[in-house]
């Protein structure tokens, strides 16, 4: 079989006139170039030579010495001369070749990696994500099987009693607020009825000689009654005021560490079932990593729920402590300006509120009461 030398199969690339290279022959010269190169011939079996493209030689590539297909006989060298043009294409597709200083071409290992690599903060939010996406489902599940009555569930019985006390005071509370402000707004509309009122009779007194004396004994009353209200007022105010404080911030922080407690339980009950799930099946290579993380997980949220209990236990004492103390003293300044308002005891009734530290407004003043400002 006749052996086709490899020199035969380069071919001189023509150019035209203008030195663009010539397209018809372009393909031929790639599919003489790929032939005239053997399977198996390595980058580094090939020494690229690159010389000024304004000098005679524009590029030379020179093959090493290697058998041909089907021959034994080591062909001789090949010289191909490209035109610039098929020179840039060249170098172009050799991006991947290094040429040092001694001339051997040499392949690049792969991409730079930098030994210090900048996280993304793309890939950090997905992850945070992930990570509630999942805590998500085990909570959700976890409660849909309490509510089915399937799931097991962790109750600190002691806990548990005091935090429904507090829930069912909470109530009874708001109901006492509701009809303490409810008492305040009527009573300031009789103390304001009672203030036109002795006005009326002021003037009719004035204007009427012969029922000078009955007028203005009337209206004497209904401004001492008017006073006397103003006072009741301010204590009832007070009294208010304090219970809303007690039940709307002390008591709602307390029920707001409570929801977290709970929800710390949760996620606790969540993880402990998934861990219990874990160790009742099988243990191999794939299920231990498993196990241990779902175990480091369990007990970083035991840890939490532990937490969370002990912060909820003295809240609910320090909370019953604060509760005795208000409303022991709101309940006296309560009984005492009632009883001492429908007794007629102007004195006693100052006395109460300066018991209690509670200034009144100047009377007559035009600035709008505190119902008025709600």
């Amino acid at each position: 079989m006749a052996q086709e030398s490899p020199k035969n199969s380069a071919a001189e690339i023509p150019v035209t006139s203008n030195g663009q290279l010539d397209d018809s022959h372009e393909h031929s010269f790639n599919r003489d170039l790929k032939c005239s190169l053997p399977v198996g011939l390595g980058l580094s079996e090939t020494k690229i030579t690159s010389h000024g493209f304004d000098s005679a030689k524009e590029g030379v590539v020179e093959a090493g010495q290697f058998p041909s297909k089907g021959s034994s006989a080591s062909p001789k060298s090949s010289v191909i001369s490209p035109s610039s043009a098929a020179a840039s294409r060249l170098a172009g597709q050799g991006c991947d070749l290094i040429i040092p200083t001694g001339g051997r071409a040499q392949q690049k290992t792969g991409p730079v990696v930098l030994a210090d690599e900048v996280k993304n903060p793309a890939m950090e939010k997905l992850e945070l994500v992930r990570k509630w996406s999942l805590n998500t489902y085990k909570c959700t599940r976890q409660i849909i099987s309490e509510k089915l009555g399937r799931g097991s569930r962790t109750v600190d019985l002691e806990l548990e009693a005091q935090i429904d006390i507090l829930r069912d005071n909470k109530k009874k509370y708001e109901n006492i607020l509701r009809l303490a402000q409810t008492l305040s707004t009527q009573l300031f509309q009789m103390v304001h009825t009672q203030r036109q009122l002795g006005d009326a009779f002021a003037d009719l007194s004035l204007k009427s000689l012969e029922l000078h004396e009955e007028f203005g004994y009337n209206a004497d009353t209904q401004k001492l009654l008017a006073k006397n209200g103003e006072t009741l007022l301010g204590a009832i105010n007070f009294f208010i005021a304090s219970v809303n404080t007690l039940v709307n911030k002390t008591i709602e922080d307390t029920l707001l560490t409570v929801k977290q407690y709970e929800s710390a339980r949760i996620e606790y009950d969540a993880y402990r079932t998934d861990l219990e799930e874990l160790n009742l099946g099988p243990r191999d290579a794939n299920t231990l990593p498993k196990i241990e993380q779902s175990q480091q997980l369990f007990q970083v949220h035991k840890e939490k729920y532990d937490k969370m209990r002990n912060d909820v236990s003295i809240k609910l004492k320090f909370l019953e402590e604060n509760k005795v103390k208000v409303l022991h003293n709101q309940l006296v300044l309560f009984h005492n300006a009632i009883a001492a308002y429908f007794a007629g005891n102007q004195k006693q009734l100052e006395q109460t509120l300066k018991q209690f530290h509670i200034k009144l407004k100047t009377p007559g003043a035009d600035a709008p009461s505190w119902l008025e400002e709600q």
